[in-house]
């Protein structure tokens, strides 16, 4: 799996379907085939990404996206 952002293959499992890259310090939910993006906020807080890496004409679909665990 590599990192959407960054293409980093810097990540670690942190969810039974959440990992977080290293590289850019962002939060990936994977679900089926559907990923969300999220930015962790100094609060700990998340604010999602997806506007930014899927837009509305672009499906949040990822075929070769592959979880291993």
């Amino acid at each position: 799996m590599r990192c959407p952002n960054c293409n980093s293959k810097d990540i670690g499992k942190i969810g039974s379907h959440q990992f977080y890259c290293w590289g850019c310090f962002i939060e990936l939910t994977v679900n089926g085939e559907k990923m969300s993006v999220f930015q962790v906020e100094e609060d700990g807080t998340l604010s999602s990404l997806d506007d930014l890496f899927f837009g509305e004409e672009m499906p949040q679909e990822f075929p070769s996206v592959q979880v291993s665990p």
